[in-house]
C-alpha cells in the first residue's frame, strides 16, 4: 500500500539524495585542465642560451624585430581538477577551462604524454623547415636547420619556426626583415605545404604575447572569433591559412603597401 507524503516530507526526502550527488560533484575529479597564458620565446633569438633557428649550407640575415611563438600552460595530466577549480576559472580572465583531452592524449600516462608531445614537436619543426624551403624554392639547395625549443612540446609553434627560417634566409625578399622591427607573436600549426591550422587556447595565448611585447599576432583564420573574443588593447590580429599569406601580410604590413588581413 503506498501513502501520499505531504509537500515538506516530499522536499526533505528529495533534498537529501540532491546535496549527497553535489557534494559528490562538488569533489569529484573532473575531465578538464586548467590553463593559463605560457611563456613566449622569439624565434629568431636564444632560448635558454641556445639559438632557437641554426642554419647551415646558406648565408644567415641579421634579423631585427623578434618572431615570438606562444604557448599555454596547463594543469599536469594528473592533476585532479574539481568543481570549485572550474568555477574559479570560469570567472578569471586568466585562466581557461579545457577539455583535458583537448590539452592531452586521453588515456595515456604522464610520461607517454609527454613523448608524444615531444614527437608532436619534432614533427612540426620538420614540417616547419620543409614550408619554409618550398616557400622559397631552396628545398634542394643543400640547407639544413635546426631547430631547438626546450621544455615545449606539441605542433602549434610551427608557422612560427617557418616564419623564422624565411626571415633569416630571405627576410621580406628585398633587404628587408618580415617583422619590421616590431614584436610579432603567433600560433598556428603548419604542414610542409604551407597549409596553417588551428590550435588550441588562442586567447590565452594572445594574453602572453602582449604580456611579452607583441603588438601583433598571428591566428589561424578559423580562430578569428575566438581570438576577438578576449584580445588584449594593443595588439592587431592578422589572420592566416597558409605560411605564403602569412609572409605577404607581414610583407604588406612592413612596407605599408597592399591590404594586410583582418579578423
Amino acid at each position: 500500500m503506498l501513502s501520499r507524503l505531504t509537500r515538506p516530507q516530499a522536499l526533505a526526502v528529495l533534498a537529501a539524495p540532491v546535496v549527497a550527488l553535489l557534494a559528490t560533484v562538488a569533489f569529484a575529479p573532473l575531465p578538464f585542465s586548467v590553463a593559463q597564458p605560457g611563456m613566449t620565446a622569439d624565434v629568431l633569438g636564444e632560448n635558454k642560451g641556445t639559438p632557437v633557428i641554426t642554419i647551415t649550407g646558406a648565408p644567415v640575415r641579421e634579423t631585427s624585430g623578434q618572431l615570438r611563438m606562444t604557448t599555454i600552460e596547463a594543469t599536469s595530466p594528473d592533476t585532479r581538477v574539481g568543481l570549485p577549480d572550474v568555477i574559479d576559472s570560469w570567472f578569471s580572465t586568466e585562466q581557461a577551462v579545457m577539455p583535458r583531452d583537448s590539452v592531452y592524449p586521453s588515456g595515456d600516462s604522464t610520461k607517454e604524454i609527454e613523448r608524444y608531445n615531444r614527437e608532436q614537436m619534432k614533427e612540426s619543426q620538420d614540417e616547419a623547415t620543409q614550408a619554409a624551403l618550398n616557400h622559397l624554392d631552396r628545398e634542394d639547395d643543400g640547407i639544413e636547420v635546426s631547430l631547438k625549443l626546450a621544455d615545449v612540446g606539441g605542433p602549434s609553434a610551427g608557422l612560427l619556426f617557418s616564419l623564422g627560417i624565411v626571415d633569416k634566409l630571405n627576410g621580406d625578399g628585398s633587404g628587408g626583415d618580415l617583422t619590421g622591427g616590431r614584436v610579432v607573436a603567433g600560433t598556428g600549426t603548419i604542414d610542409a605545404d604551407g597549409t596553417v591550422g588551428a590550435v588550441g587556447g588562442v586567447p590565452l595565448k594572445t594574453q602572453a604575447a602582449r604580456r611579452d611585447g607583441a603588438t601583433v599576432f598571428l591566428v589561424p583564420k578559423a580562430e578569428c572569433a575566438e581570438a576577438r573574443a578576449e584580445l588584449p588593447e594593443g595588439l592587431r590580429l592578422i589572420p592566416v591559412t597558409t605560411l605564403e599569406g602569412a609572409v605577404d601580410a607581414l610583407v604588406a604590413l612592413e612596407k605599408g603597401t597592399g591590404k594586410v588581413p583582418a579578423c
